[in-house]
């Protein structure tokens, strides 16, 4: 017996540790109406807080709740049987913070497809967070296309909290509500270097924060110089005068850390050596990629040099 293609699923996953605010996020975009399109969505709550959706709610946008207590459940049989129970036309999921986000990818059936990660974080213990539970803060928004930090105010390092999130997922698109309910489109990194100078001189420490800021900001730093301090990583299908000049950052805790860098065209990269620190002057310029213009540089000058007195830098 010959069967038809499973129709695709969307699948929405809302991430965030309890109280975070994803249910009151989910409660606002039902309010807007957004779900009032004659659509089925099978709603997974995977804990319940202090605030949920009432049955007037759930029924009126035509959620069905399910409701999965042990993250042992969250397995491809159980989304399975609820698919075939409920025939969803789209799946939400309300995660638990302290589970394992890639378990729940992995679970999804062939036609449940991704359409939509969101995180939610309290401002107000992000810090403490970050200090005393980093590695399962951080794992909230690793699948997060939005992260949006709530109830936040001016005295928050917000900048810092970008950058975090940034450095673990430069797709996420990072946006902060301040405790009145305004959204603040404003947050602006202060710069430890003068981005207006003839040369833009990079210290080792400030690393990081230039890294991610030529991504954020790539227009502003296009046709500019830098000169700054990195740690030789040759490709092995690359050409002769590539080279990819960076550091070996912590971006969650010691177990991720990785190398980070920027392609740039030299014309004697070839006679550079792996792992080699070189201070490099470069303009900056832009290429295109699958997932958008990504920053290159083209080097003026390379110089051997000693390493980095820190081999390891921070988004911190």
């Amino acid at each position: 017996m010959m069967f038809g293609k499973k129709k695709e699923i969307p699948v929405y996953i809302f991430t965030g540790f309890l109280e975070s605010g994803k249910t009151r996020f989910i409660a606002e975009t039902l309010k807007e109406g957004q779900f009032k399109d004659g659509n089925k969505t099978l709603y997974i709550i995977c804990e319940e807080g202090e605030e949920e959706l009432s049955k007037a709610q759930l029924d009126e946008n035509m959620f069905t709740p399910a409701v999965i207590e042990n993250e042992e459940d969250i397995s491809f049989d159980t989304f399975t049987k609820l698919d075939l129970d409920h025939d969803p036309d789209r799946v939400m999921i309300e995660y638990n913070g302290t589970w394992d986000p890639d378990r729940v990818m992995e679970a999804l059936p062939q036609h449940w497809l991704l359409a939509e990660g969101i995180c939610t974080i309290d401002a107000t213990t992000y810090q403490d967070y970050l200090a005393n539970m980093k590695q399962m803060m951080t794992r909230q928004f690793t699948y997060a296309d939005l992260v949006i930090f709530n109830r936040c105010d001016l005295a928050q390092d917000l900048p810092m909290f970008k950058r975090t999130v940034r450095a673990l997922n430069r797709r996420s698109q990072v946006v902060f509500e301040m405790k009145d309910g305004t959204i603040n489109n404003n947050v602006k990194e202060e710069l430890p270097y003068d981005i207006n100078a003839e040369v833009i001189n990079v210290e080792d420490d400030d690393y990081g924060i230039w890294y991610i800021d030529v991504f954020d900001n790539l227009d502003t730093y296009k046709g500019k110089t830098v000169r700054f301090k990195g740690i030789v990583y040759k490709p092995k299908r690359g050409k002769d005068d590539i080279f990819v000049p960076g550091r070996f950052a912590m971006t969650c805790c010691a177990a991720d850390i990785q190398f980070v860098g920027f392609p740039c065209k030299w014309k004697d990269a070839r006679l550079l050596k792996e792992k080699t620190a070189v201070n490099v002057t470069a303009h900056i310029g832009s290429t295109e990629t699958p997932e958008g213009n990504a920053p290159v540089l083209y080097a003026d000058a390379v110089e051997i040099t000693d390493p980095p007195a820190e081999e390891v830098v921070y988004f911190q």
